[in-house]
């Protein structure tokens, strides 16, 4: 190459360093999840909550929130993304390398930074938000590192915490949400039958779950084909594997007598559902049977304790009487259930909306909860292995609608060849 290039290829790139925003308007907008009241009622919320706790905008960083407030579930791959969020504005921050897709997906602006300089997220965020005197941002998700780029971007800005009252602002879910948890649950529901169709000593974990993934994927494609498919997944398990509920898959084949964990999750735009159900291959052993049917009976108690006016608390308090007096309440690995909604295996949870002792949330109706007691009794026990049974529950005026269909339980799930 001449030097004359090298000189051309020199000025191009410096003329590109010097393009930090974009605006890349490319095709049209995609059918979004919600309606345009639905995702203006959930603006307004945050703007109702900045107005009585004078706050001038918001500068969402997480996954679940950027997705809750705007309908755009970013890929971050080691890029920044964010929703910046005033009175009068609301604007996506993407990076170039997702050109239109943003844009085209976010509900409100989008503006594009570029890799051309380091940290140009954080031009935009200047951008988007200078001057503005107290901003908040989500204090558990910003890195430290972060943090302080925000505070050398926003000089003279204070940054407040938005992170727990956003949080608390999504525990109570729309009509239109739940229409869409309903329909998750279903998905889950035909997940769940193919993952069992396909369950036969020797056949491998993967090959059952690949047959249930796909069940669920082509399912959302149907009931919704203007989605995004990305990130339904099933966890299949069996024998050793199953003592944790977030076990990978492997290869491991099934063999006769095995204890088998069948944990369905499709994902519809950003929002998770899940079904989760202990089965048996070919036979169950009088131990493993005892310990199954003691955790059936704490299911089939918390599904009827959930209901408006019940506080988190309470209700791990009265299960764990349950499990106590079977004298298995120390097998028990984690709390009983969590809310339902923008949430996946690696973002979100709405921490307040767990089914644990160190939890006084009290139900109100238009909450999404689980009902999932596990037992996990070590190898060398009798009835040794994870047991975990999984329904969705809509807490309504008077008490909760079920909407997992699965059946559970011995008389159910010991499946022959």
């Amino acid at each position: 190459m001449s030097s004359l290039q090298f000189s051309n290829a020199a000025t191009a790139a410096q003329q590109m360093r010097e393009t930090r925003l974009l605006q890349i308007p490319n095709g049209p907008r995609v059918k979004p999840t919600f309606s345009a009241s639905e995702m203006q009622r959930r603006v307004d919320m945050v703007r109702a909550h900045m107005a009585a706790n004078d706050i001038d905008a918001v500068l969402f960083t997480s996954y679940h929130n950027i997705n809750y407030y705007a309908d755009f579930l970013f890929c971050h791959f080691g890029r920044f993304y964010g929703l910046a969020l005033t009175q009068d504005k609301h604007t996506t921050i993407s990076a170039n390398i997702d050109a239109g897709q943003p844009g085209r997906r976010s509900f409100g602006e989008n503006i594009v930074y570029t890799d051309w300089q380091r940290d140009n997220y954080f031009h935009a965020v200047q951008t988007l938000l200078k001057g503005k005197k107290r901003v908040g941002v989500e204090f558990d998700h910003v890195t430290a590192e972060n943090l302080d780029k925000l505070r050398a971007a926003l000089p003279g800005s204070e940054l407040v915490d938005i992170g727990k009252a956003c949080m608390r602002l999504r525990m109570v879910k729309s009509d239109e949400e739940i229409a869409l948890i309903k329909q998750g649950a279903r998905i889950a529901d035909i997940g769940g039958a193919a993952c069992r169709e396909a369950i036969a000593v020797g056949v491998p974990e993967h090959e059952v779950a690949l047959a249930s993934t796909q069940a669920m994927v082509r399912e959302i494609a149907r009931t919704y084909p203007d989605a995004e498919l990305m990130d339904t997944w099933t966890w299949f398990q069996s024998g050793l594997n199953t003592d944790g509920a977030h076990n990978p898959v492997t290869s491991r084949r099934i063999q006769r007598g095995d204890i088998l964990s069948l944990n369905c999750f499709p994902m519809i735009s950003g929002y998770y559902t899940a079904l989760e159900r202990t089965l048996f291959a070919e036979e169950c052993s009088d131990a493993h049977r005892r310990i199954w049917e003691i955790n059936v009976e704490v299911h089939e108690a918390g599904q009827k304790l959930i209901r408006p006016g019940a506080r988190c608390c309470d209700i791990a308090a009265e299960l764990n009487e349950i499990f106590h007096r079977h004298d298995v309440l120390k097998y028990r690995t984690f709390g009983y259930g969590h809310s339902f909604g923008v949430l996946s295996h690696y973002y979100g949870r709405e921490a307040g909306l767990e089914l644990r002792e160190d939890i006084e949330t009290v139900l109100v109706p238009n909450m999404v909860v689980s009902m999932e007691p596990m037992l996990m009794l070590p190898e060398g026990l009798p009835g040794a292995g994870g047991y975990r049974e999984h329904d969705i529950l809509v807490v309504t005026a008077n008490g909760a609608e079920n909407i997992t269909k699965f059946p559970y339980g011995p008389e159910h799930n010991i499946v022959k060849g």
